[in-house]
């Protein structure tokens, strides 16, 4: 593994290693080390409490969960994340490292020792979690002035979007160069993305990954957030992964599709004969049962809240149903190999980690318990809006109150990530809003 690291280094000569973790937000931590003091250290100490600090860099009282002495941890690289940086101006590499404990066991606060956490229970009964996600993004002009409210860019056109465009191939024409040269980051960046398509928002677009393993794709979709904010900078835009950056336009989704195979590769969600599976609809009834008490991990900021409203093209709720896009759960058509189920509850602000940790968490919970789900939704189910959180502070009371999860997921990490997320949402709700200036100032 070291020669294979070596040889990658110095064949494209390498000056600089960038040696990232993913925090709970799904923010990229770590160091930059010139590639000597890298390939002689082999591994990189960052204290515990990096993992805890919430979106706007503040830490709740982290003693319970690291200790009294603020401890280091150490990471050690993952060679299989190894790759070239693509936008840098010398020649940079990549690799995203695991977080241990001193004595070689997972930092149970790391994100991705929570979704290793989860995929190895797979594991344990022979499955193969399969997923592959869609990532949502708005493309908008810069500016520096955050009260002011986020609009589409220029294109080549010399013109911003000025309706909503829908799947049209001329609205992803006008920002050609920002696409051919993220195509080009994208393929030197090893990330698989399949599908371009240009969503229902103005400026919104989605990238479809072709799928895989799951701790594999959440590394692709760390990776490519941050390849998709360089490339927009390059262009003299801004990328936004924010969940409902604009008042009047939809949401940003990150479904998630996902199967199970089994030690040989089959589909368990389809039986020998080609029918759907009991374990397809015990699946099913999992996330019906815990995406509730999971949403705070699928829209983890204050702004997620804002896009799971109704007739904005994001789900409220909970209710499944085959090829129905008004529903949480869908299960797309498809021939028997490839049966699957989109869970289309998760924003594309998530930690990629949690998120694919979540949802599967759900699945699995509901296979083992046995649980059967309801019947289908074969109308619309927009009508149905009170089984999702309405804001963070539900989801965090939701997400404590649920044990089979905390003990899938970490007691101590649900308790951490809890108290995160209580923190950003005190120091959120002590902000006063331009509304509340316009419409109280004066007339109450």
């Amino acid at each position: 593994m070291e020669q294979v690291m070596m040889d990658f280094l110095r064949e494209r000569n390498i000056h600089e290693v960038e040696c990232v973790i993913a925090d709970m937000t799904g923010i990229a931590r770590g160091k930059i080390l010139p590639k000597d003091l890298f390939l002689s250290e082999g591994e990189m100490r960052l204290p515990k409490s990096v993992l805890l600090n919430t979106v706007n860099g503040e830490q709740p009282n982290n003693m319970p969960y690291v200790g009294a002495t603020d401890p280091d941890m150490i990471c050690k690289p993952d060679l299989a994340t190894l790759r070239q940086v693509p936008w840098a101006a010398e020649n940079v590499a990549l690799v995203i490292h695991d977080c241990q404990n001193f004595d070689g066991s997972p930092v149970g606060l790391s994100p991705r020792a929570v979704l290793r956490r989860v995929l190895a229970l797979y594991a344990a009964r022979g499955w193969q979690p399969v997923v592959a996600p869609e990532m949502e993004f708005y493309l908008v002009a810069r500016s520096s002035n955050p009260h002011e409210p986020l609009a589409p860019p220029l294109g080549r056109s010399g013109k911003p979007e000025s309706g909503r465009q829908s799947y049209s191939i001329d609205a992803v024409n006008d920002f050609d160069p920002f696409f051919l040269e993220l195509s080009t980051f994208c393929k030197q960046h090893d990330l698989g993305v399949e599908t371009l398509i240009h969503e229902a928002g103005a400026g919104q677009m989605e990238i479809n990954f072709t799928h895989g393993e799951a701790l594999e794709l959440a590394d692709r979709v760390f990776l490519f957030k941050r390849a998709v904010r360089e490339t927009a900078l390059r262009h003299g835009i801004f990328a936004t992964f924010m969940a409902k950056p604009m008042e009047t336009e939809p949401g940003s989704a990150m479904h998630i599709h996902q199967s199970v195979l089994d030690k040989d590769g089959n589909n368990i969600f389809t039986t020998e004969t080609g029918e759907a599976s009991p374990l397809f609809f015990n699946y099913i009834a999992g996330l019906e049962r815990y995406t509730s008490a999971a949403t705070l991990l699928l829209a983890p900021h204050v702004n997620s809240y804002r896009r799971l409203s109704r007739f904005m093209s994001a789900p409220t709720n909970v209710h499944w149903g085959y090829d129905n896009r008004t529903c949480g759960i869908r299960v797309p058509n498809s021939n028997p190999r490839n049966r699957r189920v989109e869970n289309r509850v998760p924003g594309v602000d998530v930690n990629p980690y949690l998120a694919m940790a979540a949802t599967l968490a759900c699945g699995y919970l509901g296979m083992l318990e046995g649980l059967q789900p309801s019947d289908p939704t074969y109308g619309s189910a927009e009508h149905v809006h009170d089984q999702l959180p309405r804001n963070l502070e539900d989801a965090i009371m939701r997400l404590r109150e649920c044990k089979p999860l905390s003990e899938i997921l970490g007691e101590l990490f649900v308790q951490a990530f809890c108290e995160v997320k209580e923190l950003e949402f005190a120091t959120y709700s002590r902000v006063i809003s331009s509304w509340e200036r316009e419409h109280l100032m004066l007339l109450v």
